[in-house]
C-alpha cells in the first residue's frame, strides 16, 4: 500500500452488485477502496480485476452482522496510515412474504445487517470525519423506505429506518464539512431477488420485473459524491414514490392483500 494516499472509500457489501460496481467506480476515480463483505474469493476477484487496471483497494472479508466483526473491521481499517473519506453502506438484503411465515433468524439477522451494521460503521467512521472536518458517508436505501408494503415488513422497516436516520445526520451535520447522504433506489438487478427467494418461505419479488441496471445506479453514485445532498431518486422519476403512501394508502391498504395471498396461490 503506498505511504500517501490521498483519497480512500469503505464499501460494504462489495461482492456483488451495487457494491461492486460502486468499488470498481471508486478505484478508477482514484480511491483507496476498502472491499468488505462475507466471501473472501468474490473480494479477491474483485480486488485483482482494481489491480489489473492500476487501481489502489483492500479485501477485508467480515461478517457485519456481528458487533464483533464491525470492530475489527474498524481496527483494521484505522491502523493503516489512511483516513476514510467515504463510507458506503451497501451491504444489505431483502425477503419477500408474510411476516408470519418469516423465520426469526432471517428476521434478526436482517435487523442486524441493514440496521444495525449501518448506525454502528457510521458512528465509528463519522466521528473521525468530524474530527478531520471532511467525508461524506453514503447510504443505499430503498423507495421501500417510504413505500411499506405487503411481503417486506422487515425489510421496508430497516429501509425506512435508514431514511430517517440519514436526514437526521445530514442535518446533524450541516456546516460541519462531512455531508450524509441516502440513495433511494427503486428495484436493481442484482443477486438481491435470487437471495430473497432462495431464503425459507421467501417468494419472488414482484418488483423484480421492473429491475433497473446497476451501471443507473453506479452514475446516480458518482454525480451525489461530487455533489452530495440529502437524497437521491434512482431512477429520479421515482420521487413521486414519497407522495404515493400519503395519497393511495387507502388503495394499498385494499390491493396489497390480495396481491400477496395471489403470489401465494
Amino acid at each position: 500500500m503506498p505511504q500517501e494516499i490521498k483519497k480512500s472509500a469503505l464499501v460494504t457489501g462489495a461482492s456483488s452488485g451495487i457494491g461492486t460496481v460502486l468499488s470498481l467506480s471508486l478505484a478508477r476515480e482514484g480511491f483507496h477502496v476498502f472491499l468488505v463483505a462475507r466471501r473472501q474469493q468474490r473480494l479477491e476477484k474483485i480486488r485483482d480485476e482494481i489491480f489489473d487496471f492500476g487501481g489502489e483497494c483492500t479485501i477485508i472479508s467480515a461478517d457485519l452482522s456481528q458487533k464483533s466483526e464491525r470492530e475489527r473491521l474498524y481496527q483494521e481499517v484505522t491502523s493503516a496510515p489512511i483516513h476514510i473519506d467515504v463510507l458506503v453502506n451497501n451491504a444489505g438484503f431483502g425477503w419477500y412474504g408474510y411476516f408470519s411465515e418469516m423465520p426469526w433468524s432471517i428476521a434478526e439477522e436482517m435487523i442486524s445487517v441493514n440496521i444495525e451494521s449501518v448506525a454502528h460503521l457510521t458512528s465509528l467512521f463519522l466521528a473521525d470525519m468530524i474530527k478531520r472536518s471532511y467525508g461524506h458517508v453514503i447510504n443505499i436505501g430503498s423507495i421501500a423506505g417510504g413505500l411499506p408494503n405487503q411481503g417486506i415488513a422487515v425489510y421496508a422497516g430497516s429501509k425506512a429506518f435508514l431514511d430517517a436516520y440519514s436526514t437526521a445526520l445530514f442535518r446533524e451535520t450541516r456546516g460541519s464539512g462531512v455531508s450524509v447522504s441516502v440513495m433511494r433506489l427503486g428495484p436493481v438487478k442484482t443477486e438481491f431477488f435470487d437471495q430473497a427467494r432462495s431464503l425459507k418461505n421467501g417468494y419472488s419479488v414482484p418488483a423484480e420485473r421492473f429491475a433497473i441496471s446497476t451501471v443507473r445506479v453506479e452514475q446516480a453514485f458518482m454525480r451525489l459524491l461530487k455533489r452530495p445532498r440529502r437524497a437521491v431518486y434512482v431512477p429520479r422519476w421515482l420521487w413521486i414514490s414519497q407522495f404515493v403512501e400519503a395519497v393511495f394508502a387507502p388503495i394499498i391498504d385494499l390491493l396489497g392483500p390480495l396481491l400477496l395471498k395471489h403470489k401465494k396461490n
